[in-house]
């Protein structure tokens, strides 16, 4: 499959805070890539280095296998990473024109990407007059006027209210359906788990995870478990190979699995070494449950 970025080593220091560290992922055409982490973890810089927008410190980067130079390479990237900026008191349609002109794209595409975005009825309608979920929408479709291979959006989401999130969502979905690969950058873990096929987990600049959505949730697992005998059930998972990570939480104990295991199989083992259970519920771990496991063993490390 075709690579449309590759980022080897990448560093990015601001003086002595270094917002991007050693790091290295690719890009696949035809997925959908989220950058995840909180606020301050790189991911808004990499996007700025990987555009030309700002300096990187070392390591390197190159767009499609390296064939073509990044300013040649650009012409086929759609970008959104700062708040959309359009003349308020022009329509949507007249500020997609002005776009037009600056990319050399032919005005015949303003409906047909408004279209995309839902915009079509309100085109003639200044932009003044646009929720910011709209004018989001309408930011998205000045980006997709190139008809970009890669659609590149930094916190996409970010302020707007359930309905507008939903929209935008669905939008990229969308785009990503009819081939255009995207990348996205966002601190919340319910759009990647959503929209994204693939991720790359960032904290404080450094790489956590990299690979697909599905895989890095598709753990073994864990048990929910309270007891007569709490003392005895901890010291016999932390004792067994099949457990990775016990949490204990007042009452609840929170075991995490390293291989399948039926509930019912682990039921009668524990029975037969004398322990009781009161509460027994077999759950698979979110993106989210997996994603503090990656921060907090992270955190253990520094």
């Amino acid at each position: 499959m075709e690579s449309i970025l590759t980022i080897n080593n990448l560093t990015k220091k601001f003086g002595y805070l270094t917002a991007v560290k050693d790091l290295s992922f690719t890009i696949k055409k035809g997925n959908v890539y989220g950058i995840l982490g909180p606020n301050g973890s790189g991911k808004s810089t990499t996007l700025g280095v990987v555009l030309n927008v700002v300096n990187k410190t070392s390591g390197d980067f190159h767009w499609f296998d390296g064939k073509i130079s990044t300013h040649d390479a650009l012409k086929k990237v759609g970008a959104i990473i700062e708040r959309p900026n359009f003349y308020p008191y022009m329509s949507g349609y007249q500020n997609l024109k002005l776009v037009c002109k600056i990319k050399g794209v032919n005005y015949s595409k303003i409906e047909e990407k408004l279209k995309i975005v839902g915009l079509l009825e309100r085109k003639d309608s200044k932009f003044k007059t646009f929720s910011l979920g709209m004018k989001q929408r309408l930011a998205i479709a000045s980006a997709l006027l190139n008809d970009p291979e890669i659609l590149i959006l930094d916190e996409p989401t970010n302020g707007l209210d359930p309905q507008g999130i939903h929209q935008i969502r669905e939008i990229i979905k969308q785009i990503a359906a009819k081939g255009t690969t995207i990348l996205l950058a966002s601190h919340l873990l319910d759009e990647v788990e959503k929209v994204c096929t693939h991720v790359v987990v960032l904290r404080k600049g450094k790489k956590l995870y990299s690979g697909r959505v599905d895989e890095m949730i598709s753990s073994n697992g864990f048990f929910e478990l309270k007891c007569n005998n709490q003392e005895a059930l901890v010291t016999l998972l932390e004792r067994h190979n099949s457990f990775s990570k016990i949490k204990v939480e007042n009452d609840l104990v929170t075991a995490f699995l390293t291989e399948p295991m039926r509930s019912d199989d682990f039921n009668k083992y524990l029975f037969e070494k004398g322990i009781i259970l009161t509460h027994l519920i077999q759950r698979k771990e979110s993106l989210e449950e997996q994603f503090l496991q990656l921060t907090d063993n992270q955190t253990n490390q520094i």
